[in-house]
């Protein structure tokens, strides 16, 4: 399996606070990747750190092989990679219809636009029900579907996902995860997961790292992780 992504040596910072600390890390075509840790470890640094909204100070960032050094995150966007940031983030007065059209905002393929709208409302049944009503009318679960989808729209090669869990209850928490397998399997998305519930994080992620205080303390196969008695007492509640 080839790597996708590759995070070497990288080093973010806030003004002089560093918050991530030589981040060595690599996600393969086709994975599902978590990265796990505490509040305030590094964790969705890491994925803007990716995304070009928080660029590395130093060290490098290679998709497909490419430096994304210099690169805006617009064109970070064009280059196949889309996030979906902790909050959900969705224009609330726009319909879903609408959210769905930005995702696509960079592309010029019509059809292939309707083509994937029709497929969201496919993955997302209650999104086609809603696709007139305004994203700030529709409940959190709802909501982060659609900021899912909307990222989906841009058709990416890898899709960051930042704490898509948080916040919701218990029945949408399955539900998105269930998704986020689904989109893995369906559409062949490459996914990087940065998720609070460890535990539904490790059950759905093929890989998974273990952040603390801005470094890569663990790395193993997600079953490994979960069966660590280390990482069962920390995240896990075992």
């Amino acid at each position: 399996m080839s790597d996708l992504l590759e995070l070497i040596d990288v080093q973010t910072y806030y003004g002089n606070i560093q918050a991530l600390k030589d981040i060595t890390l690599s996600v393969g075509e086709g994975e599902i990747i978590t990265l796990i840790g505490a509040n305030g470890a590094g964790k969705s640094t890491t994925l803007m750190s990716i995304s070009g909204i928080v660029p590395p100070r130093a060290g490098d960032i290679l998709f497909m092989g490419r430096s994304l050094g210099g690169v805006s995150p617009n064109e970070i966007v064009a280059l196949g990679i889309s996030q979906v940031p902790e909050g959900r983030r969705i224009f609330p007065y726009l319909t879903v219809t609408e959210n769905l059209d930005m995702g696509a905002f960079l592309r010029k393929d019509k059809a292939g636009v309707k083509k994937d709208m029709e497929h969201i409302f496919e993955l997302f049944p209650i999104l086609a029900e809603r696709r007139n009503q305004p994203g700030g009318t529709l409940s959190g679960g709802e909501q982060q579907m659609l900021a899912i989808s909307r990222a989906l729209m841009a058709r990416p090669r890898l899709l960051l996902l930042d704490e898509p869990s948080l916040g919701l209850a218990p029945i949408y928490v399955r539900l998105i995860f269930d998704i986020i397998r689904r989109i893995n399997r369906e559409n062949g998305t490459t996914i990087f997961l940065v998720e609070q519930n460890a535990n539904m994080a490790l059950k759905v992620a093929h890989r998974g790292y273990v952040m603390e205080t801005g470094r890569i303390v663990m790395a193993d196969t997600a079953e490994n992780l979960r069966n660590d008695e280390g990482v069962k007492r920390a995240y896990l509640g075992a």
